[in-house]
């Protein structure tokens, strides 16, 4: 396989897929000799099925381990992490990632109880699990999604989920997208299998997936980014991180010279196999102007986003951003120690009206803001 190569494969038999896709991209002979330790970094983000559009399909990773123990691999580690003040191996059980350890023997280490190291690069510190750092050999499965904050997420940002909890609450106070940029240059990723079956093409979290039935591989995450972006109808410029990487030495954004091939059931390249138009969707960007935000955790946000949706639904949303003094939510690290109207998050604790924790639930989140609705009706 060449970097500039991204091969598709469409079916419904996602381990047989996958396997097809690594036998044609040659993997082993890209990893090289076989007592390497090898890293499989999945997208674990929530404890949400697969189906959902949020999380990567077991039956994937269940492919790579079958291809790698068949061609001789077996020092294999599965690692992750979840969203912060989440529970990683609650998200290992509601995912099957359990049953890929009892049927293949293959250990899943949970990054977010590993020692951590900080690494400086390009004039930024960032702290990355040795877990990671202790591999030969890296494969990322991300999911290709949309996401609230940074538009996309697939190769590179997958990778944030080797540093720990108090790093990503870091990476939004100092501008998420500068240090998403630099973790390939600290973290390895040597090879990209995408998950592409059915991802939530607008939100991190899932709950509108749109089923696709694809698995991608390629060498070069910045390409792959780059091509998921020109899936979703952004520009690359529309995410910086991209950019940063790139400028980095991490790789390339040339999409009009990369190779995109389609490959058929038995592996060969198949000209007939369908192009994709995916549709333009932008619900979570339409919702941004009901927010104040201010470095915001991804977990916090990502809670948020379905209650508006919500609202939304039940034409209420329209209605409570009025009743508001500021017409706005506020959600954030920057509202610490501040005070104001309504807010979610722990960070907006001296507000008059506030969701708490670290993230608030759905519910809880809903509650408050239906609780200050009806109140503000009374008033009015």
């Amino acid at each position: 396989m060449k970097s500039n190569e991204i091969y598709k494969i469409f079916g419904t038999d996602y381990t047989a897929m996958t396997r097809e896709i690594l036998e044609r991209s040659e993997l082993s002979e890209l990893i090289g000799a076989k007592d390497k330790r090898i890293g499989i970094k999945p997208n674990l983000v929530s404890p949400t099925p697969p189906m959902m559009g949020a999380t990567t399909h077991p039956e994937v990773v269940a492919g790579i381990i079958e291809y790698l123990q068949a061609h001789g691999f077996n020092n294999i580690t599965m690692m992750e992490s979840c969203y912060c003040g989440g529970d990683t191996m609650e998200c290992f059980e509601v995912c099957g990632y359990d049953k890929l350890v009892e049927k293949y023997g293959v250990p899943f280490v949970d990054a977010q109880k590993c020692t951590y190291t900080n690494i400086e690069t390009a004039g930024m510190k960032l702290k990355i699990a040795d877990c990671a750092k202790d591999v030969d050999f890296m494969i990322g499965v991300p999911v290709m999604k949309g996401h609230c904050q940074t538009r996309i997420t697939c190769a590179i940002k997958n990778m944030k989920g080797m540093v720990p909890a108090d790093e990503k609450r870091r990476f939004h106070t100092i501008g998420l997208h500068e240090p998403i940029g630099r973790l390939l240059t600290v973290v390895r990723l040597d090879f990209v299998v995408v998950d592409h079956i059915c991802g939530d093409l607008d939100f991190e979290e899932g709950g509108n997936p749109v089923t696709c039935n694809c698995v991608m591989a390629g060498l070069d995450p910045v390409l792959i980014d780059s091509y998921v972006s020109k899936l979703l109808h952004y520009d690359v410029s529309e995410v910086p991180y991209i950019g940063i990487a790139e400028k980095l030495g991490c790789g390339s954004t040339d999409i009009a010279g990369a190779s995109i091939v389609k490959l058929g059931r038995n592996g060969e390249p198949d000209a007939t196999a369908p192009d994709e138009n995916l549709k333009l969707t932008r619900k979570t960007v339409d919702l941004r102007d009901a927010l104040e935000e201010v470095d915001s955790c991804s977990a916090c946000y990502g809670t948020l986003v379905p209650v508006l949706e919500r609202l939304k639904e039940e034409g209420l949303l329209e209605e409570l951003l009025e009743k508001i003094p500021d017409h706005v939510i506020h959600i954030g690290q920057g509202f610490q120690g501040k005070t104001g109207h309504v807010g979610v998050g722990n960070c907006t604790a001296l507000f008059e009206h506030s969701a708490q924790g670290c993230p608030p639930s759905e519910e809880d989140m809903y509650d408050t803001l239906i609780s200050y609705l009806n109140e503000a009706r009374l008033r009015s």
